[in-house]
């Protein structure tokens, strides 16, 4: 087995290897009663699913727990982003539990969706009885072969004796090195069967050694670097997040004085408001931060990979860099930039060394001089700063909306975005002050992660508020969840941003395919249904009437489309915490995200809006 990881772990209960002075109690119990209780031990207090046939003995012991609470799903793929929810909210291990064949194969998604953004999740499955496993039973599907490529690690368990072992292994796997996701597929008759429970178990990982001291050489030789280099930049991932390494990040930043720049995924994990904050780099970052990068001599890469919609054409990011990346896997390391300084580790510690190699640097006399770097850098913040323009016709701007939610919003907010244009809108119009505020689904993309991720957030954080930021496609994928939140009181707030559009490739069709909005419109259009608001077509889609569905699944639900009842409709939503909440925002269909690097192309020509190319002036490449 394999170490993937891009970050680390934060402090998670799992099992105690074999040991100890007290010889541990042996019960009879059967298969289910096994993994629930080895559920307990490791910690888990929430599992998201659904019941049937081949997971059902499972579930008759669960109703006699009172550590773990299950939470009744509508639809699988709810069950696995409410467990990411979960994991990224709190920092623990979320677990999902589904049957066998369609049950397992609709947590593919959100099981590729943690894989691609190292969270640490367990996905339980029920499969056919041992005998049965390769006959094409009723609902058989190899899920264990499923999710090879997109799992840290699975498991198919035939063996009632090896239930406890397995779930140990499990939760330490997807908890340690990278965080990410573990199957444990369990036969039908294994959870029937009889056996023992002891524990703990004996674990057995042999190849399972994630590094996480980084080497002290490569530290002093990065720490050099730093204080010689005259353009650095702090490139930063959700692998600090996730190493829970966030306040030794702000004395690095502060110590060394060089400009930060958070990926999507590390949002809240440096300041929006610090002045060294430069912004979000990528296909739509900031001006300033994508420069930063491509402008840059030293890369200082923490818990990163290099994504491509960071990087954008790949063979002309950050020419004139020199690159140290420190990454907990080593297969990120050199795998899209070749690294001058690779350092393997575990975040935390590695900004830990790099603060005493720095220092030591200081206290030699050899300090970096970054005066002309910032001079730039605060030009082009000044020059470039992200905006946008409000509609001419009155009607609500889906930024504005956005904004006010997060300056409206109770302190210590979580917001969990869906996947598209008011995904950008979210990162660029929030201010992200705090680590585990911003779960987003970054990797791999997924329409239908914002309410079912809310979901799990909440039941994690129950006494923060939870907004999902959605759009009108994306909250018809998953809105179902809705009645989960409804029934277990779990109270979310959800904004669909209502453009009557799929937004974000309809921006694409605008630029790149001459305005043919080939099946991207979401409503009939005003001409046909009638819809005519203070003089103008009302836009926005319709059909599902989104307040009456959300009315129907136990929610309150709103409508807004005049900017003048956008704060009262807001602070409606904010007061009311016994129910989930569902506004419907009527926005303008033709906004944009700007800034934008168009796929492809290279970061060089970021355009600040539409028809806008930036302008550097004299600034030292």
């Amino acid at each position: 087995m394999t170490e993937q990881a891009s970050g680390a772990h934060h402090p998670q209960p799992r099992a105690r290897t074999s040991g100890g002075p007290q010889q541990p109690a042996v019960e009879h119990v059967t298969g289910a009663q096994s993994l629930i209780r080895s559920l307990e031990e490791v910690g888990a207090d929430t599992v998201f699913g659904i019941p049937g046939g081949a997971i059902l003995p499972a579930y008759d012991p669960m109703m006699d727990s009172s550590k773990v609470r299950h939470v009744l799903v509508r639809h699988e793929q709810g069950a696995g982003h409410a467990a990411t929810g979960y994991a990224q909210a709190t920092g623990r291990v979320g677990v999902c539990m589904a049957t066998s064949g369609p049950g397992a194969t609709n947590l593919v998604t959100p099981i590729a969706d943690a894989h691609m953004d190292s969270v640490p999740l367990v996905a339980i499955t029920g499969q056919v009885a041992s005998k049965a496993i390769g006959t094409d039973a009723f609902q058989e599907a190899d899920i264990c072969g499923i999710t090879m490529p997109i799992t840290k690690h699975n498991f198919l368990v035939t063996d009632p004796a090896e239930i406890p072992r397995t779930i140990a292994e499990a939760f330490h796997i997807a908890a340690t090195g990278r965080p990410g996701p573990v199957l444990v597929d369990i036969a039908k008759d294994a959870l029937q069967a009889q056996t023992t429970f002891t524990w703990p178990p004996h674990t057995e990982l042999p190849g399972y050694r994630p590094v996480t001291k980084p080497h002290a050489k490569q530290i002093r030789e990065a720490a050099r670097l730093i204080v010689e280099s005259k353009r650095p930049v702090l490139y930063v991932g959700g692998g600090v997040m996730k190493a829970g390494a966030t306040t030794e990040l702000r004395v690095l930043a502060e110590l060394t004085g060089a400009p930060v720049t958070t990926t999507l995924m590390a949002l809240g994990s440096f300041p929006d408001s610090h002045p060294q904050h430069v912004g979000m780099p990528g296909m739509h970052g900031a001006v300033t931060a994508v420069t930063a990068l491509q402008k840059s001599d030293l890369l200082i890469t923490l818990g990163a990979r290099f994504d491509d919609r960071v990087t954008g054409k790949l063979d002309s990011f950050a020419p004139y860099a020199k690159v140290v990346h420190a990454d907990i896997d080593p297969a990120e390391i050199g795998k899209n930039r070749a690294a001058d300084v690779p350092i393997v580790g575990d975040a935390r510690e590695v900004i830990a060394d790099l603060i005493v190699a720095v220092q030591a640097e200081h206290d030699a006399g050899h300090r970096g001089d970054y005066s002309a770097w910032w001079k730039d850098l605060n030009r082009w913040r000044e020059t470039y700063p992200l905006g946008y323009d409000l509609p001419d016709d009155g009607s609500l701007s889906p930024q504005q909306v956005i904004q006010r939610i997060g300056e409206l919003a109770p302190a210590d907010t979580i917001y969990a975005a869906g996947v598209g244009q008011h995904q950008m809108w979210a990162a660029h119009f929030i201010d992200y002050e705090k680590p585990s505020t911003w779960l987003n689904s970054g990797g791999a993309g997924t329409m239908g992660y914002a309410v079912p991720a809310a979901m799990g957030a909440k039941a994690g954080q129950p006494d923060r508020t939870v907004w999902a930021i959605d759009g009108d496609g994306c909250f018809q994928m998953t809105n179902q969840e809705l009645v989960t939140c409804a029934l277990n009181n779990i109270p979310i707030k959800v904004a669909i941003i209502n453009n009557g559009a799929l937004g974000m490739v309809r921006q694409w069709q605008t630029l790149f395919y001459n305005q043919r909005y080939s099946n991207t419109v979401l409503h009939s259009g005003p001409e046909s249904n009638g819809l005519v608001t203070a003089g103008k077509a009302s836009g926005g889609t319709r059909v599902p009437d989104f307040v009456k569905l959300s009315e129907a699944m136990g929610c309150v639900a709103m409508r807004c489309e005049d900017p003048a009842e956008l704060d009262a409709v807001i602070a409606k939503a904010n007061a009311i915490n016994d129910r989930p909440v569902v506004i419907d925002f009527i926005v303008h269909e033709d906004a944009q995200v700007w800034p934008m690097v168009a796929a492809g192309t290279s970061n060089d020509e970021v355009m600040a809006a539409r028809g806008v190319r930036p302008d550097f002036g004299d600034s030292d490449d």
